[in-house]
């Protein structure tokens, strides 16, 4: 049977990681975002994600995936890891933010 830990990874220090240059990627839809998020997080909905793969990795920097519950985050850093992305699921924003 698989718990939280397994579907999310090992703990992650989420706000070394943001202390240390991370970047927030937001993948809800712009509706979504604007009705609440990280602050100085970027808003990249998990339907456009593939067209900026490329701006990303220019970046050069880990990235933090969120959205409403950890389910499209989680698609996200699928897709970002595919393209040699060091990424983390960082699950909903609301519980992320709490965590930076």
């Amino acid at each position: 049977m698989f718990g939280l830990k397994s579907m999310f990874g090992a703990s992650v220090d989420y706000a070394q990681l943001v202390k240390e240059g991370a970047i927030i990627v937001d993948v809800r839809s712009k509706g979504e975002y604007a009705s609440g998020h990280i602050k100085g997080s970027k808003n990249i909905p998990l339907d456009v994600l593939q067209g900026q793969i490329e701006n990303l990795k220019k970046e050069n920097k880990t990235i933090i995936t969120c959205c409403a519950s950890g389910m499209r985050s989680g698609s996200a850093k699928s897709v970002l890891a595919q393209h040699g992305i060091e990424c983390h699921n960082g699950g909903g924003w609301r519980a992320l933010e709490s965590k930076i």
